[in-house]
């Protein structure tokens, strides 16, 4: 499979024979992007940071022509505020359409870190440049057409890959390569079709019908069209939904709580969207279409796939079936358990929503409605804290959602009842106080016993259930260089959680002060604090005491570009942890270069950690190849470092290299289990090519 895979990165070198004059386009600066947008990374709370990225930079391939925009589309792009994207649309209803993207300066409310951050993924066009061009000419000159191949390896020996020895028999049934392909062909507002391949480390290369392996572990394609006659959206493959506030259809996409505190706490009704990342959940296969009639929207869907699920251990009455022991959600298949868990089980999703706007854009109301099946029952095992989580093989859930925009207020919510009659509800509104001032208000509560499958919507936890809560953020432009947000959120949990055995309740806020004193220069500093409740083991008692934990993390940055090819960043960042016991700190500063010169990026970091243990983890973004996305987290102490190169050989043709070396003090080993590295060094190599047709 290796030398395949290395045959079709050189079949595409060789069909270039001539260096191309085409400058780069600007790279997304994926380390601020996150600091900016998304929520911070933990064990509780798993974000999907690949498929949040793959949305904006599907932006950033093909940037939104402001020209035709919707509000819903601005807004989906999470970096305008009520007031801005009012503004804009005026500006464009009052003044014609934008002529260049200077003009945004012109408009009040757009700051200089506003026009900073939106650049990248906007762009205005003409008349004259959109043009009526018939479906061939478009299939012939798609924006987006391109083949991208991608392999990654570790180069020290994982315990997974070792001769088993004594009880432990146990290991990864494939080799430590991973392959990435990916196809795509698309045109903003017509089409867009898709293939993506994929094979993890340790996964098997293998053609087993039986097992339903054809060759890549994982395997997805999608066709849609996009404002054909009275149709806007038919879709055929993978796709993804998201309409509401996402209580019960938002799969893949949640941003939750970061540093944007105004724009990411509502929800965008992005509708039905091609699922083009290697994500191997939350995402439907099937069809879907929605239809256009006057001010209403009617969207119907019906998806069946094949899902990871453990295996049971107790038959179900009157039947001869196992049950299921619940869904498995990581998407790897290394092992002979994780291989005989893959695709365990049949899951068919059917449903729709009806929405209805006015014609100003102003006011919208809709329904949802979720049927989902199992071929086999899901039976989890039976621990208090999951006492409420989903059992049997149907669920239904009904909501009604809203939008109300009433000068510069935006009334947001959406309430949903699942098939157990278990509520749920989200409820906010994000005001535009003056040019300078923008708040956010949002209440959630989540019972208990309320579930949904495919529901992301605003919360603490990674499922809305047994949640409810108060979230305050503001943000205060002090002048047009200087800026202030910050949030308090308050919740509560009724019932236990994992490793949390009582009703808890907790507190999380964050400030954070920036200023951009010219466009080459950003300072920021941010403080942030959550308690929470967890378990507490104390030496000679027998039961588990609840207490609250304090988690403090700080951070520190300065971007610099002393030059127009160069870019410099320094970064401190600290976390302290506490929970009866004496507190402990961690760690992290960085420096970064950046170098760019017509063809040719370079990026580097060497980097310091030191953290006393697992709570005083940090995860810290860094630069990687397009379309790659890297947040590692560090433990323990020593050095990191990375180098990343991109080159452009021709017009078509596009290179990437990322080598990435960690070395650990006073370590003997790293990780553990089958992931375990006997020595102090991990050392990882990513080699990417595209070829743009």
């Amino acid at each position: 499979m290796k030398y395949c895979f290395w045959l079709a990165f050189l079949i595409i070198g060789l069909k270039q024979n001539a260096i191309g004059q085409e400058v780069p386009h600007p790279a997304v600066d994926v380390e601020l992007l996150v600091q900016e947008l998304f929520a911070q990374q933990d064990d509780e709370n798993t974000v999907a940071y690949e498929d949040l990225y793959e949305t904006l930079l599907q932006y950033y391939r093909q940037p939104l022509d402001l020209n035709r925009a919707s509000r819903e589309e601005l807004r989906s792009l999470f970096l305008l505020s009520e007031g801005q994207i009012s503004a804009l649309l005026q500006h464009i209803q009052d003044n014609g359409r934008l002529i260049s993207l200077y003009e945004l300066q012109a408009i009040p409310g757009f700051d200089l870190i506003t026009v900073r951050r939106l650049l990248p993924f906007v762009t205005v066009q003409s008349l004259g440049q959109i043009g009526q061009r018939s479906w061939r000419e478009r299939l012939k000159n798609a924006d987006n057409h391109s083949l991208l191949l991608r392999y990654d390896r570790t180069l020290q020996e994982r315990r997974g890959y070792t001769a088993p020895e004594g009880r432990s028999t146990t290991r990864y049934l494939g080799s430590p390569d991973k392959y990435l392909l990916r196809y795509r062909l698309s045109h903003p507002r017509h089409f867009s079709f898709g293939l993506t391949a994929e094979k993890d480390a340790g996964e098997p290369f293998t053609w087993n019908t039986r097992q339903r392996l054809y060759g890549f572990d994982f395997l997805s394609a999608h066709a849609q069209l996009y404002n054909r006659g009275a149709f806007k959206t038919i879709a055929v493959g993978d796709y993804q939904l998201q309409f509401g506030q996402g209580l019960l259809l938002s799969s893949g996409f949640s941003i939750g709580k970061g540093s944007e505190t105004i724009t990411t706490v509502r929800r965008s009704q992005l509708g039905i969207r091609p699922h083009t990342s290697s994500l191997e959940t939350n995402f439907f296969r099937g069809v879907a279409a929605t239809h256009r009639w006057r001010r209403l929207e009617s969207t119907l869907f019906y998806s069946t796939r094949r899902v990871d699920a453990s295996a049971g251990d107790a038959l179900m009455e009157n039947t001869t079936l196992l049950t299921l022991g619940g869904l498995q959600t990581s998407g790897l298949h290394r092992t002979p358990t994780e291989l005989a868990n893959r695709q365990r089980a049949r899951e068919q999703v059917y449903g729709g929503n009806m929405t209805y706007r006015n014609p100003q854009q102003t006011f919208s109301v809709g329904i949802t409605a979720v049927h989902t099946f199992f071929d086999v029952a899901l039976q989890q095992k039976t621990q208090p804290y999951n006492l409420y989580t989903f059992r049997g093989s149907q669920n239904t859930a009904v909501g009604l959602h809203y939008s109300y925009l009433w000068q510069n207020f935006n009334f947001f919510g959406e309430t949903a009842r699942s098939g157990n009659g278990g509520l749920g509800t989200v409820n906010g509104v994000l005001a535009s106080l003056s040019e300078k001032v923008e708040l956010a208000i949002l209440y959630r509560y989540y019972a208990k016993d309320f579930q949904t499958h495919y529901g992301a919507a605003f919360g603490e936890g990674s499922r809305n259930q047994n949640e409810s809560g108060l979230y305050t953020g503001l943000k205060l432009k002090l002048s047009n260089r200087w800026q202030l947000t910050g949030y308090y959120d308050r919740f509560a949990f009724p019932w236990l959680r994992y490793r949390v055995d009582a009703p808890s309740t907790g507190e999380e806020y964050l400030l954070r002060l920036q200023f951009m004193p010219s466009k080459t220069t950003l300072l920021y500093g941010q403080y942030q604090y959550e308690r929470k409740a967890r378990n507490e083991i104390i030496a000679g008692e027998a039961l588990r005491h609840v207490t609250d934990t304090h988690a403090h993390r700080y951070l520190l940055l300065l971007d610099v570009s002393p030059l127009p090819s160069l870019r410099l960043r320094s970064r401190i960042q600290s976390s302290q942890f506490r929970q009866t016991g004496p507190r402990h700190t961690g760690y992290f500063t960085a420096q970064d270069v950046s170098w760019e010169h017509s063809n040719t990026r370079l990026s580097a970091r060497y980097a310091l950690f030191d953290t006393d243990d697992y709570d005083t983890r940090l995860y810290v973004p860094e630069q990687d190849v397009l379309y790659g996305f890297s947040i590692p987290v560090f433990t323990g102490r020593g050095t990191h470092l990375y180098l990343l190169a991109q080159q452009r050989l021709t017009r078509h043709l596009d290179f990437w290299f990322k080598l990435g070396h960690t070395h650990y003090r006073r370590q003997n080993t790293i990780s553990s289990g089958l992931e375990q590295i006997q020595g102090s060094k991990r050392t990882d190599v990513r080699v990417q090519a595209r070829y743009r047709f």
